[in-house]
Order: structure tokens, then sequence, then C-alpha cells
């Protein structure tokens, strides 16, 4: 990091926009959420969530236009989810993990095994697209004459998440009232939004106040 005239550092540029398995990674981590009242919310509780949730990503999940979960998709997902957050958390060490189930982690070879296993799911080949304002990219298409899945989908999302550079920039928020997980965009970072800090800031000061009263 380098200083200003005056002495102040300056934060870098902020860091590239992630990619799409990188959104699609922590958008599916962030269905566990704060309720706002002191207890967590599942956004994928039932298979109407799961519905509504994948009809909110049109053009990167298959089939969001016509896609109606049942029992069997929302288990599948959910487990995909279960793995994905026993590896987030095993990504942001030696930091802490989110608070949202900390103490209810999968045990990592077995959150692997359900990921390897839920991406399998779906042969997918590398798709070449190239237009003329945008330089090439890669996508992965299921393979001639299979179906996409869904969780495979999602998993595979995860491990191009995991495997790729955006994982370095994982952190989990610990403001009061935030169970996120985010990408870090500056090296100051602590929070996932500006009022994250705000109540963690304010936090600080009621406990120094206690502390000194």
């Amino acid at each position: 990091m380098t200083a200003g005239p005056s002495g102040v550092p300056i934060i870098g540029p902020m860091q590239d926009s992630p990619g799409t398995d990188t959104r699609i990674a922590l958008d599916l981590a962030l269905t566990v959420r704060h309720d706002g009242h002191g207890g967590i919310a599942d956004d994928l509780a039932d298979p109407a969530g799961l519905t509504a949730w994948v009809s909110a990503h049109p053009g990167v999940l298959p089939d969001t236009a016509v896609f109606a979960a049942d029992a069997p998709a929302l288990a599948a997902v959910r487990d995909v989810r279960a793995a994905t957050r026993a590896l987030f958390a095993r990504a942001v060490r030696p930091g802490e993990p989110s608070p949202a189930d900390a103490a209810r982690l999968l045990p990592v070879p077995q959150a692997l095994r359900l990921l390897n296993e839920a991406a399998a799911r779906t042969p997918t080949v590398p798709v070449l697209a190239w237009t003329d304002a945008a330089e090439p990219v890669v996508r992965a298409a299921p393979a001639q004459g299979t179906r996409a899945d869904l969780a495979a989908a999602l998993a595979q999302a995860v491990i191009g998440f995991l495997a790729g550079p955006d994982r370095q920039r994982l952190r989990a928020c610990h403001a009061p009232r935030c169970v996120r997980y985010f990408l870090k965009e500056h090296p100051r970072q602590e929070w996932c939004k500006p009022s994250c800090g705000n109540r963690a800031r304010v936090a600080r000061h009621q406990d120094r106040h206690r502390r000194t009263a």
C-alpha cells in the first residue's frame, strides 16, 4: 500500500467484478442469512424458496423459466450448500467462519465428497463464446445427450470459485447481526458493507463505555 502527500494510506484499486462462478457460489452460501431479529433465516427452507431463488438467476442457472423445485431437488441443493459453507469456512482460515453454522459444519472430507459427487451428475464440455465487444470466454455446457442438473451446475460453479483466484478474497463478516460471506474489495475492508462497519463501530464504542463506566 502506498501513501498520499498527506501520509494517509491510499487504498489500491477495486478488484475486478466477480465472475459467474463466484457470484453463484456466494449467492448460494448467502441463502443462509441473519433474519434481522437475532436468528438465522433460510431462503431454501422449502421447495417454493428454491424455486424463487432459481428464478432470480436467469441466464446463469439451467431452466430458470420453467424450474419448479420438488423435495429431491431441494435436498440435493441443500447438500451442495452445506458442502459449500463448510469449504468456505476452510477457505477463510485462519479467520473465523460465519457464526451462522460454525458449530455444525460438515467435515472437510465429507464436504469435498458431496461437492464432487454433485458436480459429476451432469458431465460438461467447454464451450467457447466470443462476441465482437468482449474477450473470449469459456463456459461449461452439458455434454451432448445429457440434461442440465441444478445441483450439478451449482457444485461446478462452487468448484470453479474455490479453485480460482477470487477465493483468496473470501472473508466472513463478523459485524453484529451479520453472518454473510463476502469478497474483500480492498486491503482495509473488514465488513461486507458499510452498514455492518457502522454497527461494529457502535458495538465497540458501547463495549468500551461499559468497561470504563
